[in-house]
């Protein structure tokens, strides 16, 4: 069966090419001139992945984004923009496009990006296969993390061999790409209900609308939208662990729903009259330290000694620098079997570079670029010219004994033409105490902005002058402020 595309554009030409290309491609292809027709469409079509301009006629795209989302919460949205506006891309990713594409269209690109969102819908899979159906996937066949030898690493294991036996819920604290989920997935797969289901939900990427049919669970006709019934994350995870990542996120009303089913273990659909029992263990993480966030009213206090049981910190790898190398190997060895590869090592220059680089995105960042690294390289080590530019430029300035006496520039290669970037430091400021995590995000922040506006915001060439793959910068875009 042909996956759907729905198609809205107030450009009536636009409308009708992107028809006659996508259908010529296999799509099944409606389209709608305005927002309001796109809307009323939803429910009869029921599209695989939207295709909207950003400014129409009748809505805006923020209009049309928020409510394919509440309505239809895993299609991807795809936002066609005519403004090359940096705070328009960003905002309509934030709020959960999965992409952007600027005017004047191009065909390849299009499809390209298509493909790309409709192959991540099918693949992100929130539960993962019990032990004895494992060996279907590959991916469970071979560890997810690797806890290491030094001391902080140590200790992290110690606390996940003493607690996974038990029942207890478990608080676990670490930063953004630190391992907090894989973390989770060791504690159930060490545990009783190993045999039973790991359902993990990310409370920060969903809204508040949605919460609670996704955890609960939602009855046909229960509310505008509602077509079909819904089971719910806790349903979904009886007899196993529930994983609620970034659970601070999740709205208040929402919490005191949450305690109850803490409390009885029992579920009810949303507009259901029937209460489920529900045999769960409960695994919640967040990168915020939820009895700060009870002193600010964002926590109830209740729910979180609920959760409380037990908690867990996971260092970010820039404090666990024994192992530091001992993780690039492990992401190496990795990705060799991936890519069929016989990568053996890293050079002296990319060793120095890992070691001194503050990791802002931590082990998740560090798979990204030993990832990138592994397919670039035509020699046996990684050589610097691999990794992409912010850890090596980060790493070179560090080091440089003229630092504050010159600027330094920057030119990237794109085929025969040359971008240059303007990086200049400021040394008419005194010296004063820097976070090296938070000045390097900066300036990593400030770097793809620079290199975005100079390429017209065109993704591809502003991820190869990175030195970064397209859905990495997607992932760093969302997480840039626009003052």
């Amino acid at each position: 069966m042909a996956q759907r595309i729905l198609v809205i554009d107030d450009d009536t030409d636009i409308c009708l090419l992107l028809r006659r290309f996508l259908s010529k491609n296999g799509f099944d292809v409606a389209i709608a001139h305005d927002g309001a027709t796109g809307l009323a469409t939803l429910d009869s079509f029921t599209p695989d992945l939207v295709l909207t301009d950003f400014r129409l006629g009748d809505l805006d795209g923020t209009t049309i984004l928020s409510t394919i989302k509440e309505r239809l919460p895993h299609v991807p949205v795809l936002i066609i923009t005519g403004y090359s506006d940096i705070k328009v891309a960003i905002n309509v990713m934030k709020q959960g496009a999965y992409d952007y594409i600027t005017k004047p269209l191009f065909p390849d690109e299009i499809l390209l990006t298509i493909r790309k969102a409709l192959h991540h819908e099918a693949t992100e899979v929130k539960a993962v296969l019990p032990p004895q159906r494992a060996s279907a996937s590959k991916e469970t066949e071979t560890p997810k993390y690797v806890f290491g030898s030094c001391p902080e690493s140590v200790h992290l294991y110690k606390q996940v061999d003493l607690v996974a036996p038990t029942n207890y819920s478990v608080l676990i604290y670490g930063e953004s790409g630190s391992g907090k989920e894989a973390v989770a997935l060791e504690i159930h797969k060490r545990s009783k209900r190993a045999t039973g289901p790991f359902i993990a939900m990310d409370c920060g990427a969903i809204s508040k609308e949605l919460a609670a049919s996704e955890l609960f669970g939602h009855e046909k006709g229960s509310f505008t939208g509602a077509s079909n019934q819904k089971i719910g994350h806790f349903e979904m995870a009886h007899g196993g662990t529930i994983f609620l990542d970034e659970v601070s996120n999740l709205p208040y009303d929402i919490q005191v729903a949450l305690l109850r089913v803490v409390q009885e273990r029992k579920v009810r659909r949303i507009g259901g009259n029937k209460e489920m029992e529900v045999d769960v263990r409960i695994i919640v993480a967040s990168n915020e330290r939820l009895l700060e966030a009870t002193k600010r009213g964002k926590f109830r206090e209740d729910l979180y000694y609920r959760f409380n049981e037990f908690s867990i910190d996971v260092p970010p790898i820039r404090e666990r620098k024994g192992d530091l190398i001992h993780f690039a190997k492990f992401f190496l060895d990795k990705t060799n079997e991936e890519l069929g590869k016989k990568v053996l090592g890293f050079s002296a220059e990319v060793l120095t570079a890992f070691q001194e680089y503050p990791w802002p995105g931590n082990l998740r960042e560090m798979r990204n670029v030993i990832r990138r690294a592994t397919l670039l390289s035509e020699t046996s080590l990684i050589e610097a010219s691999s990794l992409p530019f912010e850890l090596i430029h980060y790493t070179r300035l560090l080091f440089k004994d003229t630092v504050g006496e010159e600027s330094v520039d920057t030119v990237a290669t794109i085929g025969s033409s040359h971008i240059s970037v303007d990086m200049s430091l400021n040394t008419t400021k005194p010296m004063t105490k820097v976070d090296l995590k938070t000045a390097a995000q900066e300036a990593e922040n400030e770097m793809i902005l620079a290199v975005l506006k100079q390429v017209n915001f065109n993704k591809s060439k502003a991820a190869e002058v990175l030195g970064i793959d397209r859905k990495t910068l997607y992932n760093k875009m969302k997480s840039i402020t626009i003052s």
